[in-house]
């Protein structure tokens, strides 16, 4: 069966090519007579990648340990909701998933009216680069990251899952990431297609595809929300973002994505930046692939990397490649467009707003691989810790937030929109800062971020009660948006800086305080469940004199992982002060050593998250064309922040 499975992999190698050379081919020769054979090329990619798929989890749910992959990941006491998702556990199952979510991607848009309505020529360079993206993770799979390799004996158990990994974050944090990543292969292609297959009359590329950008760019918001919130509760250490190279690897697409969504509003509205734009887009896949370098390829240490897994140097071959095709593409069409207005109108601050997100992405690459870089110089790595992250990167997310709270209030050509509501929002701005300061919360960056957010709210309030039901919904899906990345704002401002902690060492009965808190220790349990030792503490917390709940952090050290221990934190959650728990063992006098910690405004940012990844689904209905529009107010209610259908050149 494992045979079959690999020789499916091979022929999706042998289809991509096959289906690639067709279209080269077809193109060389100013021919599209074989099309059909090359659309049939993918759907035969996309069942083998499937199958495939499939019989992974076929050996994953009935725990067939004769698969070394199997073996690696799971267990007979694992149960099987994780035992599935020891799917994308290691490293070739991973890219088994990110192939076949990119290879499913693809039969979803070869299935839509935008595909069909696509000229011949951009057909065959679309699939060209699509069967060149497929032929690289058939290649991977087949070469380098096996998921079918049999051994012999076959064990009778596996090694298990990484405790770390048994958290329901597991089922959805890595498979969101990978369906992110996937769904900007098909803008990337078809945005490159269309610069190459210049002069045929058909509807721009970012307005066929889209759907899969915003539904792409909601699955990685969401899995980057989901793995903060894992680290969080998972790890014990109290915090969300520690700068680590895997979490940067993830969010340098996503900064590269969001600027191309900001970009992409001025083509859209007053056809600029045509070109920046394909190369923004064509960028988002190639920091992708980027990021899984950083993964799988052992340059960097994590906690959370796969080590060098043999795919370090075919992954560096295909960015470098990809990079310069992103690069020199765009460059092959000519430039349109009339000279961009000043930073005081609106696409002045959108372009702003761009550079700014390209900008975080630039430091945080060259930050994460400069353990790499410095090895030009030292001969010791040197790594940038959390503390430089912080004092470069969090300065300029705060003015970020800054201008998107007065970016809705700007004209295209420059100007306010109503002066009156814009000192509204600077009033507002102004007092809610006042008001922080007056409270004991004046560290800059946290203050202007924080006062921002407000702004961003404030707006948001004001334009919703201005418009109400005549609010279209893309626009509406924007201005939520912004709103959800308010209440992150919000919550990055407090919980970082202000966050209270202190370890507490209690005997039963006794009671620790952390500022307005007191701490009961009420029970403490040491036991044994199926493959586990744990210590299990229950702590009563109050709140100048009111019980607020009972909290049950653990401690635990599993048999297959030595004397490793690992921490099961709990909480008692609020909207404004959460009460964080972790046990970090016993003292020498046999007390308990819980570390608490008092992290506010932290939900915020889950919240914040969750708004972000479903308000620009309102957005994927697309508009019809208008004619004209007539007045500026119009021009406001058509769908802004997320590429109106309304013709640019009427704007």
């Amino acid at each position: 069966m494992y045979v079959l499975a690999f020789a499916l992999l091979i022929l999706a190698l042998l289809s991509a090519i096959a289906g690639g050379g067709l279209a080269l081919l077809q193109l060389w020769h100013g021919r599209g007579d074989y099309l059909p054979f090359v659309e049939k090329a993918h759907w035969c990619l996309a069942c083998t990648m499937l199958l495939a798929s499939a019989l992974l989890l076929h050996a994953l749910f009935w725990n067939d340990f004769s698969l070394q992959y199997v073996t690696s990941y799971t267990d007979r006491q694992l149960p099987v909701f994780y035992r599935l998702t020891a799917f994308w556990a290691g490293q070739p199952g991973s890219m088994l998933f990110w192939g076949l979510a990119v290879a499913l991607s693809g039969s979803v848009f070869a299935c839509t009216r935008s595909y069909k309505s696509l000229h011949c020529s951009t057909q065959l360079w679309y699939w060209s680069f699509f069967y060149a993206i497929m032929a690289f993770f058939a290649l991977v799979l087949t070469s380098w990251s096996n998921p079918f390799i049999l051994q012999t004996p076959v064990p009778s158990d596996g090694n298990g899952l990484n405790p770390l990994l048994q958290n329901p974050g597991m089922i959805f944090h890595p498979p969101l990431l990978f369906l992110g990543y996937a769904g900007f292969v098909v803008p990337t292609c078809l945005a490159l297609a269309q610069s190459l297959s210049r002069g045929n009359h058909e509807e721009e590329w970012y307005r066929l595809s889209r759907p899969f950008i915003l539904v792409a760019w909601a699955c990685l918001t969401a899995g980057i929300i989901l793995g903060a919130w894992w680290a969080y509760m998972e790890l014990g250490w109290g915090g969300y973002w520690a700068w680590d190279p895997v979490e940067n690897a993830s969010l340098i697409p996503w900064l590269v994505a969001t600027a191309s969504l900001h970009t992409l509003i001025i083509e859209e509205r007053r056809h600029k930046l045509g070109r920046v734009n394909v190369t923004l887009m064509s960028l988002t896949t190639v920091s992708a692939f980027f990021a899984t370098y950083l993964v799988r390829s052992g340059v960097i240490d994590s906690v959370h990397a796969f080590g060098d897994g043999n795919v370090g140097t075919p992954l560096t071959v295909f960015v470098l490649i990809a990079l310069v095709i992103a690069v020199c593409v765009p460059l092959t069409t000519p430039a349109r467009g009339e000279p961009l207005a000043g930073p005081g109108s609106r696409e002045g601050l959108l372009t702003l707003t761009a550079w700014f997100f390209l900008a975080l992405a630039t430091i945080i690459m060259t930050a994460t691989m400069w353990p790499v870089i410095s090895r030009l110089w030292a001969s010791v790595p040197q790594g940038l810790d959390a503390r430089f992250y912080n004092r470069v990167c969090l300065p300029l997310c705060a003015f970020l937030v800054l201008m998107m709270a007065f970016c809705p209030w700007l004209r295209w050509d420059g100007g306010w929109r109503s002066g009156k509501k814009v000192l509204l929002v600077c009033g507002g701005m102004a007092v809610s800062a006042l008001a922080m300061l007056a409270l004991g919360y004046s560290r800059p960056t946290a203050l202007l971020a924080a006062s921002s957010a407000v702004g961003i709210c404030l707006g948001v309030v004001v334009i919703f009660a201005e418009r109400g039901v005549s609010l279209q919904r893309g626009f509406a899906g924007a201005l939520g948006t912004h709103l959800g990345l308010a209440f992150v704002a919000l919550g990055v401002a407090f919980s970082g800086p202000y966050s209270d902690t202190r370890e507490l060492a209690l005997a039963k009965d006794e009671t620790g305080t952390l500022g307005d808190y007191a701490a009961t220790l009420l029970v403490l349990d040491e036991g044994r469940r199926d493959d586990y030792e744990y210590i299990a503490a229950r702590v009563r917390i109050m709140h100048e004199g009111k019980e607020l709940g009972v909290i049950a952090p653990e401690r635990r050290v599993y048999d297959k992982f030595g004397s490793m221990q690992f921490s099961e934190v709990d909480v008692i959650p609020g909207l404004v002060n959460e009460v964080y728990a972790s046990l970090l063992g016993l003292d020498n006098e046999g007390r308990v050593v819980v570390k608490l910690s008092v992290e506010p405004l932290v939900n915020w940012l889950w919240i914040g998250g969750a708004l972000m990844t479903f308000f620009p689904l309102l957005c994927l209905k697309r508009l019809r064309r208008k004619p004209a529009i007539a007045s500026e107010q119009d021009q406001e209610n058509a769908l802004e922040g997320t590429a109106a259908e309304a013709d640019p050149r009427k704007g």
